[in-house]
């Protein structure tokens, strides 16, 4: 049996991370991002504006690039969230610099999604027409058949809360877009 590999992971209960590169090296940056949002909440007993886990993520990656002894993380990140500022979208680089972002794409065929998104993405996009054309670039980019088994879907909303789509969701939402 093969193990599922899971890129999306959850941070806090309204900010979640997807990852391109080594998996190990994003496990330790989303240990080291939990210990952060949990240190804030710990302190002001609410949970950390994104920007704020952003910032702080992106100088851990930074530091690893002038320290001796240590490499670079080999990992590009995704943070999405939503606080009370709205939602947030952030891509964060190897280096440590970080972008916001309304939409966006790491990976793989990313000039591809990045074009088809520039395409597609307006700012008065309903959660449901988000969806789908997150599918539809997911579909632009992937050799073969994509569902619920083989694809994930993060989102965050107004409610506050980051949730990722079982399969079965996954699913409904394909069978809407085909």
């Amino acid at each position: 049996m093969r193990l599922q590999v899971r890129k999306i992971q959850l941070i806090t209960p309204n900010i979640g991370v997807v990852y391109s590169g080594m998996g190990p090296d994003s496990r330790v940056l989303v240990r080291k991002s939990r210990k952060q949002a949990q240190q804030y909440y710990r302190l002001y007993k609410e949970h950390i504006p994104v920007s704020q886990l952003v910032r702080e993520t992106a100088a851990v990656m930074q530091e690893f690039t002038q320290s001796g002894g240590v490499r670079p993380f080999g990992v590009s990140l995704l943070i999405a969230g939503f606080d009370d500022d709205g939602p947030h979208l952030y891509q964060v680089d190897p280096s440590g610099s970080y972008f916001s972002w309304k939409a966006s794409a790491i990976g793989k065929n990313v000039s591809n999604a990045e074009t088809f998104l520039e395409k597609r993405y307006t700012d008065d996009m309903e959660l449901e027409d988000a969806v789908h054309t997150a599918i539809l670039t997911l579909k632009e980019g992937f050799e073969g058949q994509i569902s619920g088994k083989n694809i994930e879907i993060g989102i965050v909303g107004p409610d506050r809360k980051f949730k990722v789509l079982t399969p079965a969701e996954v699913d409904d939402y394909l069978a809407e877009v085909e």
